[in-house]
This record gives C-alpha cells, sequence and structure tokens, in this order.
C-alpha cells in the first residue's frame, strides 16, 4: 500500500492516507492499452456528422456543356463534375459512426496503469477537503497555488460541488470530474492529479473491484 501524505486547501499537512497497490502500484505500465484507451476516448467525442455533396447530389449540370467533338476543348459530360466550380466533391465524406468499445478488463487495466504513473512520477495530491461558501476563483488559484499543483491540473471531486466546479471553472489548464468519472485521456492529460481524502475511497471502491 501506498502511503500518501494528505493536505488541507492551505497545503498544510494534516495526515495520511493508503493507497491500493492494486490501482495505483502497477509495477509494467501497459502502455498498449493506454494507447486503445485514449484513442477510444477520442474517437468517442467526434459526431461523425460531416457530409459535402457528390456529384449525383449537387443541382445543375444535366445538359452537356458542348458538343462531344470539334470544339477543341476537353470532352465534358457536366458542368458538375468536381473538376468545375460548384461540381461535387469526389469521395466526399458522409455521416458515420466512430464509436470505439473497450472491454471492462481493458478499461480498467489503462486506468490502472495511468494512476500508477501518476503515482511513479509523485503527481498525486490528495486533500482532506474541498469546500467553498461563495463562488470565488481567487480563493482557488490560492488553493492550488498552496498545495503546489502545477498548471495543468485534474480535480477529482467525491460530490457534485458546483461551488467548486464554478470557481475552477475559469482558471486556464484546469478541469474537474467526479471519482466515478475517471477517464485515462484526462488522468494522461494532466501535470497533477488532485482528489479530495473521500473521493480517493470512492476510486478504490469502484475502480478497485
Amino acid at each position: 500500500m501506498a502511503n500518501v501524505e494528505v493536505v488541507n486547501m492551505s497545503g498544510k499537512k494534516v495526515g495520511s492516507i493508503e493507497l491500493s497497490d492494486k490501482i495505483y502500484g502497477v509495477e509494467n505500465i501497459n502502455k498498449a492499452v493506454l494507447h486503445a484507451a485514449v484513442r477510444a476516448y477520442l474517437l468517442n467525442q467526434r459526431q461523425g456528422t460531416q457530409s459535402t455533396l457528390t456529384r449525383s447530389e449537387v443541382s445543375g449540370g444535366g445538359k452537356k456543356p458542348w458538343r462531344q467533338k470539334g470544339t477543341g476543348r476537353a470532352r465534358q459530360g457536366s458542368t458538375r463534375s468536381p473538376q468545375w466550380t460548384h461540381g461535387g466533391v469526389v469521395f466526399a465524406p458522409k455521416p458515420r459512426e466512430y464509436r470505439v468499445k473497450l472491454t471492462r478488463k481493458t478499461k480498467r487495466a489503462a486506468l490502472y496503469s495511468a494512476l500508477s504513473s501518476k503515482m511513479a512520477m509523485d503527481k498525486i495530491i490528495v486533500v482532506d477537503s474541498i469546500a467553498m461558501t461563495e463562488y470565488k476563483t481567487k480563493t482557488m488559484i490560492q488553493m492550488l497555488a498552496d498545495i503546489k499543483a502545477e498548471k495543468k491540473a485534474l480535480v477529482v471531486l467525491d460530490k457534485v460541488d458546483e461551488m467548486v466546479i464554478k470557481s475552477l471553472a475559469n482558471i486556464p489548464g484546469v478541469k474537474t470530474t467526479q471519482a466515478t468519472q475517471l477517464n485515462v485521456y484526462d488522468v494522461l492529460n494532466c501535470d497533477s492529479y488532485i482528489m479530495t481524502k473521500e473521493a480517493a475511497s470512492i476510486v478504490e471502491e469502484v475502480y478497485g473491484k
């Protein structure tokens, strides 16, 4: 079990917590499943709604622009061929589904590797609790400075707290999520992985099975 110190919002140590080796202590980081998880996440963000018109779908072009022979010009069958202005698009992109599915085992293995890599780099910060009594971005900026978080940070909360989420929303490079909604891309994409003590317990309860 890895022992990590717990700090308060002022950056002062208030205790320690043991984190599961199953989740945070993977020795051999599996780059293949990390790649698969990141690729799946990025593909699943795509809507696939792009659409342009082929030569059969653009309006006009029903008449042959000039006779086949004798004009000295290249033969043309339609003014809506791709080489013409206002013509159709060759191999036009059409709506399609980009979604990729991963097995539960692959998702877990990727998340374990991502969190273990952050632990190995000493990028995990555990805060006893993050709470606000008012919407104040300045307070959150001070907290991040006090706990020595790097510019690109992922803040993992144990529950939806609108005051905390909106107070962090305007800080460049900072993203918030809930312990039950972790994804590999966000974990790898941050320089500091910050979570509340309660969120750490939820992560082990949800993903440690």
